[in-house]
């Protein structure tokens, strides 16, 4: 009998329920499967991905945890987080192993779901744990993926964290959820957008449709100010390396100019000096 199937590889299993459940031998746990926390094993074939780790994790918590953090905002389907990343639970257990962290924080009711089973925060409870922690950037960038994911919106997570007062992080968790915006497609767009905000720029309104002739949006900007028909993009190397996409982002930016759109495009190498004296510049010529 074999051990259940995951579209990327096998399921995380607690090895002492397979022996138990004659699903797995002990040779096969040596020669087939690794342990990657203690009595929890993953097969040996690649490293674990994010949502396998997660599983594995909650599994090592004999499945008493809540998983929550960046863990809980991956379940959430997320994006942007790191396949070896620390997995954060809400758990008893003070000494967890390696690649775990365990927090005791009281869950007040509705904080925690059911997903595939498994008890995870809420995406407000997730919102409100992730923008307390970690620079500003970082607080932002994952309440940007978590809104784009979830649709969790910055009220309803303030309404939660009057339930605890007492918290650490409570002012950084308010700026970060100021900031918060479910148009960042990607880490670097977001912080494209906080360069744009911290040099005095008015706040950038994101994923701008660009309408044609007749009416219907035919791109959409990535932030920009509709009122001075001004845009900037942040274009990353799949848009230098693949020819395809290169061909089609000049096709795309000369039918933007033509509807009276400027953009300015902003790539890796770029200093935050040069991309603010590039917007400012054209920004006066139309204020």
């Amino acid at each position: 009998m074999s051990l259940p199937q995951i579209g990327n590889g096998d399921e995380p299993f607690i090895g002492s329920e397979a022996l138990a459940e004659g699903t797995a031998t002990s040779h096969q746990l040596r020669t087939r499967y690794r342990a990657i926390f203690p009595d929890v094993y993953v097969a040996r074939l690649a490293p674990p991905c994010a949502r396998q780790r997660i599983i594995a994790a909650w599994l090592w918590s004999r499945r008493r945890a809540t998983i929550a953090g960046l863990a809980a905002s991956a379940l959430h389907s997320a994006k942007w987080v790191d396949d070896d990343l620390t997995v954060e639970l809400l758990h008893a257990n003070p000494k967890p192993p390696p690649g775990i962290v365990t927090r005791r924080e009281l869950l007040t009711a509705g904080e925690r779901q059911l997903l595939d089973g498994r008890a995870v925060t809420t995406p407000e409870r997730t919102a409100f744990d992730v923008g307390r922690r970690g620079s500003l950037l970082s607080a932002v960038t994952r309440l940007d993926a978590l809104a784009r994911a979830t649709g969790v919106k910055a009220d309803d997570v303030l309404d939660l964290a009057g339930l605890h007062r007492g918290a650490r992080g409570l002012r950084h968790l308010e700026t970060a959820l100021d900031l918060m915006d479910a148009g960042a497609q990607s880490p670097k767009e977001t912080w494209l957008r906080l360069v744009l905000i911290e040099a005095g720029f008015p706040r950038p309104q994101t994923q701008i449709p660009v309408r044609g002739p007749d009416g219907m949006p035919f791109a959409f900007l990535d932030m920009g100010w509709e009122e001075w028909m001004l845009a900037v993009e942040y274009d990353g190397d799949h848009h230098r390396v693949d020819r395809g996409q290169f061909a089609s982002d000049i096709q795309r930016l000369e039918r933007i100019s033509q509807v009276g759109w400027r953009v300015v495009r902003v790539v890796a190498d770029d200093r935050r000096a040069d991309i603010i004296r590039r917007v400012e510049r054209l920004a006066s010529s139309v204020r």
